[in-house]
């Protein structure tokens, strides 16, 4: 938020002399058309430290810088507890916006990696609108500051990845106004542990060093290395008085049976900053637990018209860029039909043409046809003498192949008769044989019986040798025969039980989106580079402890035990 203001003297210096701070403060927020005045003030720079302009006191009678120009800045001096509820213009969230999304570039707020993204992508809708591919093409936030050094520097990541990844999640906001989307990124900043807090160096009566911490809900005491998880805290509702001589710091909490709670600071002028804080947070607690005056509740009548009347503005926007992108979508849709049909037919004068060819080759072709099948024509009569011929041929071969045939049969005939009268005289000269062996026979048997007569020898025929019997072999085939058993096969079936995350509520939604884009980066992180503030974040989140939890854990303890803890630290 660089809202810098520079007032000038006339020459004779008298033109702003009998301004006072609320008037310069009343000009600036007549210029910005700003109502909720009571969150923002006029700061300006003295040696090491800042101040704040007073209302009530002339601007030259402060101590401000006596150099010309004397240089102002507008910024918001008290943050709301919760920027949804309280903030009601639109220029007052628009200041918020622009003056936590700096502190955040700038790490006076410690932003988690997963965070800075989320807000880079809220940040990048604020101003560019719904997302467009056509017209956000890679390369259009090479020029945006968007993420801390510290989280660029924490990652193995050129800038095409870190857009690549701001420009999903800014892809996801489609249909949120510039208003809305800036009170998302309030929404995410709000919860940052170090969000609206002012730090000042302290000491405790034992003089150990410490850090107080002023914002919306109280004082809270850290670590001068951590100023992220508080040691205590004090609400507001718990401090009955607050009270400062010279350096030391006094505090009297509402129980009466607590310690008073003093600390020193390092110079008066820290002491009077810290008492202008601590008042008007006081003022402001006490504020929103009260009914809303008749000048907040007209605010907020009047700005809930407008956002209806934007509502209903939208609404028309709305339905007007719906038509339009229905008639565009028409329009294309007959250009493309158009560019379909003169493609059809430019096919189709292709396709005549190819016919028109292809008519041409066949009237060739068909003349080539007529005059071949007129040689056909030729040959086939040629082929049909040719057949007349061979059957002519043939009849003169078919009479002389039947005479053949009867030759032959006559031939068989003859041989036949031959073999049957070779048959009959093979016959004859067996008989002849048989006779012969008969006549021998009886001859052998004269002669034997006229040898037995003479001799009256007696012969014993020699036996006949028995006839062997062939053995009989006989082979067998042993059939091999293999049985094979299917075997059955269980198949195992797993049942894949996709889980349906419903968000009920925004804070769940948002966790999961940081959670998200923390797995994805996760990987790419150098942990040498992790600063303190980083290992604590860390640390916490691992613990589950959040800015508001720890917060109301510490609210749990008494205030004695509370301020007797803070003196022994």
């Amino acid at each position: 938020m660089c809202n810098k203001l520079s007032v000038l003297t006339s020459p004779d210096g008298m033109i702003w002399v009998k301004w006072k701070g609320k008037d310069l403060f009343d000009l600036v927020c007549r210029t910005l058309g700003l109502r909720e005045t009571w969150f923002f003030g006029l700061r300006y720079n003295i040696k090491d430290t800042v101040a704040w302009l007073k209302m009530d006191k002339k601007v030259l009678d402060q101590e401000v810088p006596k150099e010309e120009p004397i240089t102002f800045h507008f910024l918001a001096k008290f943050y709301p507890e919760n920027a949804e509820e309280e903030l009601v213009q639109d220029i007052t969230q628009h200041l918020f916006f622009l003056q936590v999304k700096k502190k955040i570039l700038d790490e006076e707020i410690h932003c988690p990696p997963e965070a800075s993204v989320l807000l880079a992508s809220y940040a990048v809708h604020a101003e560019y609108g719904d997302y467009d591919p056509a017209v956000h093409k890679p390369g259009f936030l090479a020029e945006e500051e968007l993420l801390p050094k510290r989280v660029i520097n924490l990652y193995q990541m050129t800038p095409e990845m870190w857009e690549e990844r701001i420009t999903a999640c800014y892809a996801e906001h489609r249909g949120r106004t510039r208003d809305e989307a800036e009170m998302e990124y309030l929404k995410i900043a709000q919860d940052l542990d170090m969000y609206g807090v002012n730090y000042f160096l302290i000491r405790n009566k034992k003089g150990t060093d410490l850090l107080l911490g002023v914002d919306a809900l109280g004082l809270h005491i850290y670590e001068p290395d951590n100023k992220l998880t508080p040691k205590c805290s004090f609400p507001w509702n718990e401090i009955r008085n607050i009270s400062y001589s010279d350096k030391e710091f006094t505090i009297k909490p509402l129980d009466k049976k607590a310690n008073v709670f003093k600390f020193n600071s390092s110079r008066l002028r820290v002491n009077k900053l810290i008492l202008q804080l601590c008042i008007g947070n006081h003022d402001l607690f006490m504020r929103r637990r009260r009914v809303d005056s008749l000048e907040v509740q007209q605010m907020k009548a009047q700005a809930r018209e407008e956002r209806a009347r934007k509502q209903v503005e939208r609404q028309r926007l709305q339905r007007e860029k719906q038509l339009r992108e229905e008639a565009e979508r028409a329009r294309d849709e007959l250009k493309r039909r158009l560019i379909q049909l003169q493609d059809e037919a430019h096919m189709a004068n292709e396709a005549l043409l190819r016919s028109e060819q292809t008519a041409d080759l066949l009237a060739e072709k068909a003349q080539i046809a007529e005059e071949e099948a007129k040689l056909l024509a030729q040959k086939a009569a040629e082929a049909e003498t040719e057949m007349q011929r061979i059957k002519v041929t043939a009849i003169r071969g078919q009479e002389e192949r039947r005479l053949m045939e009867q030759k032959m049969l006559e031939a068989k005939m003859v041989a036949l008769k031959m073999a049957e009268e070779s048959e009959r005289r093979a016959k004859e000269a067996e008989q002849l044989k048989q006779d012969l062996l008969e006549a021998r026979d009886s001859e052998r048997r004269a002669k034997n019986k006229l040898l037995e007569i003479t001799s009256k020898a007696v012969y014993v025929s020699p036996g006949l040798a028995p006839d062997s019997m062939p053995q009989d072999v006989s082979f067998s085939r042993e059939n091999l025969s293999f049985d094979f058993k299917d075997t059955d096969m269980k198949r195992l079936s797993m049942e894949i039980e996709k889980e349906k995350v419903e968000y009920m509520e925004k804070s769940k939604h948002l966790q999961e989106q940081l959670n998200e884009l923390k797995t994805e980066i996760e990987s790419l992180k150098l942990k040498e580079r992790e600063t303190s503030l980083d290992i604590i974040h860390n640390q916490n989140t691992e613990q589950g402890t959040s800015k508001h939890s720890n917060f109301k854990k510490l609210t749990l303890q008494s205030t004695k035990s509370r301020v007797a803890f803070f003196e022994e630290l």
